[in-house]
């Protein structure tokens, strides 16, 4: 059994959305994302499927260049190379589940450009 917590060290960061590893299991790489409100992460793509789920807050989610407005206890899946970018509205905390092939740095290295 693995175990994390979504609100357990919780923190955010002023310059950028605060990413953090929850678990890794046999099939996917979970992370939680927490945002201020503004904070945003630029239009980027995977090579594999993603789910998002919106456990608290407001994000403008946009797909393809179309904003979709997304809430807390909303979950949507992507597939790959899907370009997608993500602004808070209001502090937010996301669960972002990776297959098990992608890669956590890539996820650090959409979040630094």
């Amino acid at each position: 059994m693995k175990q994390s917590s979504l609100l357990r060290n919780l923190e955010f960061k002023d310059e950028r959305p605060a990413i953090s590893v929850l678990f890794e299991s046999e099939f996917t790489k979970e992370i939680r994302i927490a945002f201020k409100a503004g904070q945003m992460m630029k239009e980027h793509k995977t090579s594999f499927p993603i789910t998002v789920e919106i456990f608290e807050g407001q994000l403008d989610f946009g797909v393809n260049g179309e904003v979709h407005s997304i809430e807390r206890g909303d979950i949507l899946a992507l597939g790959p190379n899907v370009p997608h970018d993500l602004k808070a509205v209001t502090d937010c905390i996301v669960r972002l589940s990776l297959a098990k092939g992608d890669s956590v740095t890539r996820v650090i290295g959409v979040n630094k450009g």
